[in-house]
């Protein structure tokens, strides 16, 4: 065989290699695995978020399920809402599984204790629903994404919505990371718009009985003048709004309630609270966009009923997710760092963005005001506006 012969062979030996090669690559999955605590009390939100995500897999790639050419295959793993386990789990995804990705968790201390497996293993974490505002802020790490609203979303957007000058209030919140950081913020949020926080109550995240906080809120407010308020932030089972209003405390001792939104087996706790108002992350019929109006039909017509918050929540977790991918045009943890770092994408709830600093998603909230109809189960969140999130100056809390 003459030598120019030869070279023509081994190129197209080479060429055929290549070619196996590429098709090969574009035949494996693209692993992201779902970490959520599906047996606990969040067993409800877990759900949401898993048929959310599927939803917004579904929705992204137009029913292919499929991302630059491969399939996609989702691993969920329940964490039982216990922190050791979600961090046991996270290993193992991305060690184990060898997944690309990852999204997670319910829990904000199940999700604290996962970032620093992100670190460690230098792949993406997308934070979904989990809200505390250490996630994005002191316990930040560069591989950590939230698509989930932070703790300072749902207080400054609450404080919007409300908080003024003469105003007193006081607050009610469960005592652990959510609680906390909720409180700091809407306190940090409200004194900036002249309100004054009269007193803070912490409960342990299983209380069913609010008679002793209660009595010493009211003894605490008693005394002022002016408009008062009693915010709540609560997660879970134990219908403090309920018990709280059930103790006449607007009736008797001037003190409106008010909190932010809740998914809509929570909200038939609402329909005693006609006129309260709030600021919600979502509500299914505030958003006015393509996308929401396609959430809304498919889910009715697929779970015959409305999609709740953290279907929202999956969704938009993964719509972000494609996005990010067909925009790196690639797998590799840096390149979908790059591409995510101040990407601006749609979700049900309108147009998000991460910010670059920590990787917060920047996005609209809803202020609402509670309505009855015999009709609906649920109480009905009206929407009063929009709280787009230009209009919100979030903290960057991870300096």
């Amino acid at each position: 065989m003459r030598y120019s012969q030869l070279i023509i062979v081994l190129a197209g030996i080479v060429t055929l290699a290549l070619i196996s090669l590429v098709s090969v690559t574009a035949a494996q999955p693209i692993k992201i695995a779902q970490v959520v605590g599906v047996t606990g009390p969040y067993e409800a939100y877990a759900k949401q978020s898993i048929n959310g995500f599927k939803m917004g897999l579904e929705y992204a790639t137009k029913g292919t399920m499929k991302i630059l050419g491969r399939p996609i295959e989702v691993v969920v793993k329940d964490t039982h809402l216990k922190p050791d386990m979600g961090k046991q789990l996270l290993t193992e995804a991305y060690k184990d599984d060898e997944v690309d990705l990852a999204v997670g968790g319910v829990s904000s201390a199940v999700a604290l204790a996962m970032l620093p497996v992100a670190k460690e293993f230098r792949k993406i974490l997308v934070v979904e629903p989990a809200v505390a505002d250490s996630i994005t802020g002191k316990a930040w790490n560069h591989y950590i994404f939230r698509t989930g609203r932070n703790s300072s979303q749902d207080a400054i957007s609450n404080a919007v919505a409300l908080a003024k000058e003469g105003a007193f209030i006081s607050t009610l919140a469960q005592d652990y990371a959510f609680g906390r950081d909720g409180v700091a913020a809407y306190r940090e949020a409200a004194e900036a718009k002249g309100a004054k926080i009269v007193h803070e109550e912490y409960v342990p995240i299983k209380t069913a009985d609010f008679t002793a906080p209660a009595q010493r809120i009211i003894k605490a407010m008693k005394d002022v003048e002016g408009d008062k308020y009693l915010f709540v932030i609560w997660a879970g089972k134990g219908n403090p709004l309920g018990k709280l209003n059930a103790m006449k405390l607007g009736e008797k001792y001037g003190i409106n309630l008010t909190s932010g939104g809740n998914i809509l087996d929570a909200l038939k706790l609402y329909k005693p609270l006609v006129g309260m108002e709030g600021a919600t992350y979502y509500y299914y019929d505030n958003p006015k966009n393509e996308i929401n109006d396609w959430l809304v039909k498919e889910h009715q017509k697929r779970f015959n009923s409305p999609p709740d918050f953290f279907t929202c929540g999956g969704m938009s977790a993964a719509i972000a997710v494609v996005t990010a991918l067909e925009k790196a045009g690639s797998t590799d943890t840096e390149a979908l760092i790059s591409a995510m770092e101040g990407m601006h994408f749609q979700s049900p709830k309108g147009e998000m963005v991460f910010r670059k600093e920590d990787h917060q998603a920047l996005q609209s909230m809803f202020h609402f005001k509670i309505r009855v109809d015999p009709k609906v189960p649920w109480a009905i969140c009206d929407l009063v506006r929009e709280i787009t999130w230009k209009e919100m100056d979030i903290p960057i809390r991870n300096k």
